[in-house]
């Protein structure tokens, strides 16, 4: 995006203000290890958690910066990607007033995001192939227009997006793009990260929670400029991303050795269920994918489903879904569970 200016959609308090201060960013110079804090009111005594944690997280940036060819004030963390996607409304979209974009079928926190921060959420059907319809989205754009949101793979399709859809929408649109890629770690497409110096009104989303396999600690990532960093820095929480998440942060992204192994696992165990499902009469579409679940067609969703949960597998009935009718989402598991489920696909 040409001539694009970032300050022409930063909310105007959000501009003046400046971020709260511990004594942890005061001292960030020092050798703190060396020094006596007395100023937060911690218990002194040693736990390995009685200190506050370091509110900018700069051990995990710095290893995810490396990991990723960027530079440590291009990444925000936030409790789960839900919070770096609200500090975005927060930042951009002054409530009652701005508009976002999004594209259904697509993740449901958007829309509730922006219903939480009183922001219009202008949605864009997918074609029928799921693609974004451009010149829609386009269309749909007016001054008030902050963000618009690509979910790439998408959830709960399972498939990536036309890179020349994205180019268009990033060269044509003048307020933020934000692609989420929470299941780029399954996709033989390179991450939109790439990209990030080319456009600079396009941030990025990711998790630890899949392909990490760290649901459990909570802990989102965004990429963008530094200016977009820095201003998302002035309103996030000091301490949104605990000690204990950031230790189990850094043990995992040192096996980078071990995180491959899983993720290739989960992709040949998912083309296999793909093979099985090709087979299964009450199937009647099996959608691309290139994240870690299947997105299938049935004869009748909600008689399935039930079907499965009486012999103890849940999945997800996507059927109430813009252009899912009838469409059930099956996660990826380990071997043993995958082969239970391809069992009772084929029994029932």
């Amino acid at each position: 995006m040409k001539n694009f200016d970032l300050n022409n959609l930063v909310r105007a308090n959000v501009q003046t203000m400046k971020p709260y201060s511990s004594a942890r960013d005061e001292f960030k110079d020092f050798d703190v290890a060396q020094m006596i804090f007395l100023d937060a009111n911690e218990n002194p005594y040693p736990n390995g958690v009685n200190r506050y944690p370091d509110p900018q997280q700069n051990s995990v940036k710095a290893v995810l910066a490396q990991q990723r060819n960027l530079k440590t004030d291009q990444v925000l963390l936030g409790n789960g990607s839900d919070e770096v996607l609200d500090l975005l409304f927060r930042a951009f979209c002054e409530p009652k007033v701005d508009n976002v974009i999004t594209l259904p079928p697509t993740y449901g926190m958007y829309g509730v995001l922006a219903n939480i921060n009183a922001v219009e959420n202008r949605e864009i059907l997918l074609s029928a192939d799921f693609q974004p319809e451009v010149d829609a989205i386009l269309a749909a754009v007016d001054a008030h227009t902050k963000i618009i949101f690509l979910c790439s793979p998408n959830n709960p399709t399972g498939n990536s997006f036309t890179d020349q859809s994205v180019v268009t929408l990033l060269q044509n649109f003048k307020g933020l793009v934000v692609v989420d890629e929470a299941y780029i770690d399954f996709s033989n497409k390179p991450s939109w990260l790439n990209e990030l110096d080319e456009y600079p009104n396009l941030i990025i989303t990711q998790t630890l929670s899949k392909a990490y396999g760290l649901a459990g600690i909570r802990l989102g990532i965004g990429y963008a400029s530094g200016a977009i960093i820095a201003v998302l820095n002035k309103i996030k929480p000091p301490y949104n991303v605990n000690e204990l998440t950031q230790q189990r942060a850094l043990e995992r992204l040192a096996d980078t050795e071990k995180i491959q192994l899983e993720i290739d696992s989960i992709i040949i165990q998912r083309e296999d269920l793909l093979k099985v499902v090709q087979e299964v009469a009450f199937v009647s579409k099996i959608y691309p994918t290139e994240a870690n679940f299947v997105l299938i067609k049935v004869d009748d969703a909600t008689k399935r489903y039930n079907q499965l949960i009486a012999k103890g597998i849940v999945i997800r009935n996507r059927t109430t879904q813009p252009l899912c009718e009838n469409t059930l989402r099956l996660t990826i598991g380990t071997t043993e569970e995958n082969k239970l489920l391809m069992e009772v696909l084929k029994s029932i």
